[in-house]
């Protein structure tokens, strides 16, 4: 649910934010919290390396179940919570010999519900379990790329994946943006999609609730000196005169970011353009 403010300040006007209400107000459970510190985008040496970092509220880290190991056995949720380390909520869930566990909480999981991990489980928003017994067209998330590694696809806000089609000895999944790909029919995921889908609807309303965030201003190219920038300089406003660069002359028009050629094979259809 979404929350809009009365424009009693400049910042307020525009601002729309997720609403918590429903979510807990106690602090994260100690012993699945540790510290987590801030680069601000600086190696070792104390030298930028990832421009625009810096800044932003301090956090402590939550130690989310990926893996999803407490193989049949019941685990009650006993509350949902804001994570300022993903764009998620997060879920406590207890289980039945006492062990408690953060996991990504499911889209309208409820305080009280009940979940199970394992190879032949109910398919229920919640319960995980390996692909191969998941029915086709069943939506999911938190999905395995190799069995047993954890969940490593399909994390954020609001997403989900759906089971189109099952081969031996993969399942063809197709994700988010549209790509369609091979995933090992033993990889495990998590039945139904993940919670706070509004998070694509907010609206910051003013810089520096980005800053809280921990990002610093981006500065365009074309408004800065040449000695500064390849596209800098020029009398009054001009578009650059050159196909678009980084500040080093790298070329970024059509330049392809995705590293990993190794798993190519996996692909059957690329992502939607």
């Amino acid at each position: 649910m979404l929350v809009k403010f009365k424009p009693i300040t400049p910042g307020l006007r525009g601002t729309v934010l997720v609403s918590k209400k429903d979510l807990s107000k106690e602090k994260s459970y100690k012993t699945l919290t540790k510290k987590f510190n801030s680069t601000g985008g600086r190696n070792n040496q104390g030298r930028i390396t990832s421009r625009r970092m810096g800044g932003g509220v301090k956090r402590k880290y939550r130690l989310i179940d990926f893996k999803r190991s407490k193989n049949n056995i019941l685990g009650e949720i006993i509350r949902n919570e804001y994570d300022p380390n993903r764009t998620a909520f997060i879920s406590l869930v207890k289980y039945e010999d006492g062990d408690l566990r953060y996991i990504i909480a499911p889209r309208d999981i409820k305080i009280g519900e009940k979940i199970i991990s394992g190879d032949n489980v109910a398919i229920k928003n919640g319960n995980c379990l390996p692909i191969e017994n998941i029915p086709v067209g069943t939506n999911i998330h938190n999905i395995e790329l190799k069995p047993g590694a954890g969940a490593q696809l399909v994390r954020s806000a609001g997403s989900s994946a759906q089971i189109v089609s099952k081969e031996q000895p993969y399942v063809q999944i197709k994700l988010v943006s549209g790509e369609i790909r091979h995933i090992n029919k033993k990889c495990r995921a998590t039945i139904g999609e993940v919670s706070n889908s509004d998070q694509k609807n907010i609206k910051l309303g003013k810089a520096g609730r980005k800053r809280y965030l921990g990002y610093r201003p981006k500065v365009r190219g074309v408004v800065m000196n040449p000695v500064d920038h390849p596209h800098g300089g020029g009398e009054g406003r001009t578009s650059g005169g050159r196909d678009p660069v980084t500040p080093w002359g790298v070329s970024t028009k059509g330049k392809k970011t995705r590293r990993n050629k190794k798993t190519d094979t996996f692909i059957i259809r690329r992502k939607k353009k």
